[in-house]
């Protein structure tokens, strides 16, 4: 029997084909539903709230997007803290 598989293993393989193809099918449909379920009333919600999360808007304007932090003036106190 060297040149022949058996039929378990013949069996086995259309199964992995099979579920490999309804794998490939799933996936696309989950994406599909994740998008029309929350991406896509995300976004909407977003244009229509006209919201700017990355503050993008006024960069023509003021040419730089470099903010100032807001940090406290530095003592030895809050550098022992850091440390």
């Amino acid at each position: 029997m060297a040149g022949r598989t058996p039929f378990w293993r013949s069996l086995l393989n259309g199964w992995v084909a099979i579920a490999a193809r309804f794998g490939f099918v799933q996936t696309i449909l989950l994406l599909a539903l994740i998008y029309a379920f929350l991406i896509g009333p995300v976004w909407t919600v977003t244009v229509i709230a006209r919201r700017d999360f990355l503050a993008k808007r006024g960069l023509r304007a003021e040419g730089s997007a470099w903010l100032d932090a807001d940090t406290a003036e530095p003592d030895l106190e809050r550098a022992k803290l850091l440390s």
